[in-house]
């Protein structure tokens, strides 16, 4: 079978992979770099930088813990990014020899699906290449938002893909949506020395998330001396002298050397002639079903372009499907038990619903909460910052849950497991726990929905 996977990125490259394995004769269509935004313009950069400043942390905390470092301790942004860039390198190389070694052909270039289901691609080089597959899976992401009233030149009003190339940190930035993305830029460049503002249009930042989780966020924060501003829209903004001024709703002004806008992203399928193949959409979302096949049976779509959490993690889930359904196997896609990540100080995790989720919708539920302060490997490490949330419904299911603090990230997979095999609280709970650890809080929040937990008054 030949497939062509139009797109490199998490979605695209884990996809031509397996169908690699599988048997199939599979080429990418990929204009950029493989890893798509996540590797090259997303996940990995901003974890990396965050990485280094989060060393820094470590090593200003250096003498609560009895270790004595002289000299200047500080960023050194240049030797950072170069860093990052060197991680980026190694992990675009590493899907490439995967390619090399299952045989996945790339064609460097821009791809578009034709009437007949050829594909034409216009190569990188000036060429152009006809395919002729026999199935097809779009996976070609996404783009950043850019509202016509921001005056966007990629200079001082710039979108993520810009902030992680900068090659110093801006003396000021006002960052313009307070989701993941600004959230873990805007605290990165605060640590770097940057004079951060962030304004978030909803009631509070990571509007996605728990109140609680935002409040925990918010108070670190105010620690980093970021200045946000929450329940304000942007009602203008312009350059002024060479610097950006921005006016609030409230009136307020506020100008900075430069403007993040960090409001979201759109789907990649503009230059998709959708309609003429008879491929469903809306909103630039391609419709799919749960085996993410279009209306179109040859014709599968993945991760940002199609209407699912935009999440690396997801489009790749994606693609296992997309490709284990067109030979053969019955596979389709739970988003049950999506983990939602943000890697700020504390970190943030989170899956299924939050506790405001659930009072909207009427469900009855309990709520288990423990906080790191209560743990013994926290007090030891110091990094009592932080807490588990559970929830779970009338029947005792774990319907969703969060966490702050150190390593919530990794401690959310066991509560993602629950949420998607829709375990209860008393299953989870009954596990033993390794003492003394982190994810010791889990149990002990788990304990707490039912009155049993022994740590806590």
């Amino acid at each position: 079978m030949k497939v062509v996977v139009l797109g490199g990125g998490p979605g695209g490259y884990v996809a031509a992979i397996r169908a690699a394995m599988l048997g199939g004769e599979v080429t990418v269509v990929e204009k950029g770099s493989m890893g798509g935004t996540c590797l090259n313009v997303g996940c990995i950069p901003t974890k990396a930088m965050l990485a280094s400043s989060g060393v820094l942390d470590t090593a200003l905390e250096a003498g609560k813990f009895g270790v004595t470092i002289s000299g200047e301790i500080g960023l050194d942004f240049p030797a950072v990014m170069a860093r990052k860039d060197k991680v980026v390198e190694q992990l675009v190389q590493g899907i490439e020899m995967l390619f090399a070694a299952r045989g996945v052909s790339v064609l460097r270039g821009t791809g578009t699906v034709m009437p007949g289901g050829s594909i034409s691609v216009a190569l990188n080089d000036g060429g152009d290449e006809t395919l002729c597959p026999d199935k097809i899976i779009l996976a070609t992401g996404s783009l950043p938002v850019v509202p016509a009233m921001f005056p966007y030149d990629g200079e001082k009003i710039i979108t993520s893909d810009e902030a992680l190339y900068l090659e110093q940190a801006p003396k000021s930035l006002i960052i313009v949506g307070g989701g993941v993305i600004g959230c873990e830029l805007g605290q990165f460049f605060a640590k770097a020395g940057t004079a951060v503002s962030i304004v978030e249009a909803m009631p509070h930042i990571l509007p996605s998330e728990d109140k609680d989780v935002a409040s925990a966020l918010a108070r670190s924060f105010r620690k980093n001396k970021i200045n946000v501003s929450t329940g304000q829209k942007v009602v203008r903004c312009q350059i002024v002298d060479g610097a950006v001024q921005v006016e609030l709703e409230n009136g307020k002004i506020m100008e900075a050397e430069k403007l993040l806008v960090c409001i979201g992203r759109k789907p990649n399928t503009a230059f998709l002639p959708l309609d003429e193949l008879g491929i469903e959409h809306k909103n630039g979302k391609i419709l799919v079903d749960e085996h993410m096949q279009t209306a179109c049976p040859n014709i599968y779509a993945i991760g940002d372009i199609v209407d699912s959490a935009m999440l690396a993690h997801v489009a790749s889930q994606e693609g296992l499907v997309a490709v284990e359904h067109m030979f053969g196997k019955d596979r389709s896609i739970s988003y049950r038990g999506v983990p939602r990540c943000v890697y700020t100080t504390p970190e943030v995790a989170g899956v299924g619903m939050t506790e405001q989720q659930l009072q909207a919708k009427g469900i009855a539920y309990r709520a288990g909460v423990f906080h790191f302060m209560g743990l013994g490997k926290a007090k030891a490490a110091g990094k009592t910052d932080g807490f588990v949330k559970v929830l779970a419904d009338e029947n005792d299911v774990i319907v969703g849950g969060c966490v702050v603090g150190e390593h919530a990230t990794e401690l959310l997979a066991e509560l993602t497991l629950a949420v998607e095999l829709q375990l209860t609280a008393e299953q989870v709970g009954r596990v033993i726990h390794p003492h003394p650890t982190m994810c010791e809080a889990l149990m002990e929040a788990l304990h707490q929905i039912h009155g049993a937990c022994v740590h806590a008054l």
